[in-house]
């Protein structure tokens, strides 16, 4: 049997990023941030585990650009 993956509200999402409402928007808007789910008439939510990768690549991407830094930094000794 498959595992579904899980759906978080606002209350979860806020408390795993801490970004205002219209800044996840604008986030979601600009395809910067994983899109929500519509769950019912009046009722979003977001993949938890698109909300995992994203913060995984921006922690990869934090690490690529340290190592990038400290690269350039050895080169100019």
């Amino acid at each position: 049997m498959t595992k579904l993956p899980r759906i978080i509200g606002w209350a979860e999402l806020k408390q795993l990023v801490p970004f205002s409402r219209q800044h996840i928007w604008r986030l979601e808007r600009d395809m910067k941030f994983p899109r929500r789910v519509r769950v019912g008439a009046n009722r979003v939510g977001w993949l938890q585990t698109e909300i995992e990768a994203w913060m995984t690549s921006l922690a990869v991407q934090r690490d690529e650009s340290t190592h990038m830094s400290s690269r350039l930094d050895n080169r100019r000794s």
